[in-house]
């Protein structure tokens, strides 16, 4: 079956590139500074090699995409060149939109490829990346996963590489939060049906949960929760854990304030954002998420990515309209340099030798050390659990977190 399906992307792969289709042509010029397009092209004679940024800029997931692709495009800004074998290479970033949606994925994969990148980076959203990894796979082409946590992203995929913490590990971190903190024995579980990391998180949450859950799964495109925070009430939960994407967290969080719930909500790293907070403003909803950076962590990458997300109106509107630094921004940065260090280290623009050197790689980032294991994934065992400070519109850091 695996060879089956690595045969189909293979042929949809030479399809494209005959086809010559690309929803993401380089620019001629330079694009504004958040615009997810293709980084201005080097002068004329300059050596260039090319990062795809395999993320959703449409869909549910479009705003975290976004977000996650504004500390790429900042960090390009920043180290705009990178030595590759005592030579000098321009830096050019290459986009595919992959929508948000697992069905769409393997052409936005597939894209990539065409454009002759040397490897990739993305994407925000574990279903798409596992939806798009067996077309890296076959293609030979390594992918750098930014905040997709799912295990099966890298599961089975010799290509795909990751520098965020895994689902077991956050799901075990929240358990272990809300344990401690609100000695929860009944805990309601809410995610999308049929979104694999929804379920995913969901699954390892029940596993490792000492007390007693009470599980809902809402259809796509749901918008009234309210049923569901009512069931969480009656059934006397102590914790509400929903590891929902951003389009939905701010729908619930809105609900939750508007209907004075006083059951604390638990997210995971996709509710690390300026727009659920703000959807939580001014009331006294309880929110908790686990996530991979805490703004403070680096004074130096905060006031330089608050400068270049002020400095341009585009970066403005895809942050969620202010300068509050996600999580996901700082692993985008981080994940650029892993990039550059990946391309050092192979001394090539090959694919093949960029494969090849990452699993040496090491870097230390502004979210911490990154190495990778022998799966590919990162060598990670600390989770930041932060707290909406809803009167004053911020996020505070509660506590540092590890599963043991």
């Amino acid at each position: 079956m695996k060879k089956f399906l690595a045969f189909a992307l293979s042929c949809s792969l030479a399809l494209t590139a005959l086809a010559g289709c690309s929803s993401t042509p380089p620019s001629s010029a330079a694009p504004e500074t958040g615009s997810p397009e293709a980084s201005a092209p080097a002068a004329s004679g300059d050596k260039v090699v090319r990062i795809g940024v395999f993320e959703p800029s449409t869909g549910d997931s479009g705003p975290g995409g976004k977000q996650e692709m504004l500390g790429m495009q900042y960090a390009n800004t920043e180290t705009p060149t990178v030595d590759i074998g005592g030579e000098t290479y321009t830096v050019q970033l290459v986009y595919a939109d992959n929508g948000s949606d697992s069905a769409k994925a393997p052409t936005a994969a597939a894209d990539l490829v065409a454009q002759d990148v040397a490897l990739v980076l993305g994407s925000y959203g574990s279903g798409v990346s596992m939806a798009g990894g067996p077309v890296f796979d076959e293609a030979g082409l390594a992918a750098i996963g930014v905040t997709c946590t799912n295990p099966g992203v890298t599961a089975g995929n010799d290509y795909y590489f990751r520098i965020c913490f895994l689902d077991n590990f956050q799901a075990q971190v929240l358990v272990n939060f809300a344990e401690e903190k609100f000695s929860a024995k009944k805990a309601y579980l809410l995610g999308e049906l049929g979104n694999e990391y929804d379920q995913g998180l969901i699954s390892y949450f029940e596993q490792t949960f000492s007390g007693e859950v009470v599980k809902d799964s809402f259809p796509t495109n749901t918008s009234d929760f309210t049923t569901y925070l009512n069931k969480a009430v009656a059934e006397g939960c102590d914790v509400i854990f929903c590891p929902v994407s951003i389009a939905y967290s701010t729908q619930i969080v809105k609900l939750a304030a508007d209907m004075g719930l006083e059951i604390p909500i638990l997210g995971s790293d996709t509710l690390d954002s300026n727009m659920v907070l703000e959807a939580a403003a001014g009331s006294n909803v309880k929110l908790y998420v686990s996530t991979f950076y805490q703004e403070g962590g680096s004074p130096e990458f905060d006031e330089g990515i608050k400068a270049y997300i002020n400095g341009d109106s585009t970066a403005l509107t895809n942050n969620g309209g202010n300068d509050t630094i996600a999580a996901v921004t700082a692993m985008g940065y981080d994940a650029y340099y892993v990039a550059l260090e990946a391309l050092k280290a192979a001394g090539s623009t090959d694919p093949a030798a960029v494969k090849a050197a990452l699993p040496g790689v090491t870097y230390t980032g502004v979210s911490g050390s990154i190495a990778f294991d022998e799966q590919g994934d990162a060598v990670r065992d600390t989770a930041y659990i932060k707290t909406a400070d809803t009167a004053n519109n911020v996020w505070t850091l509660e506590t540092v977190q590890t599963a043991s």
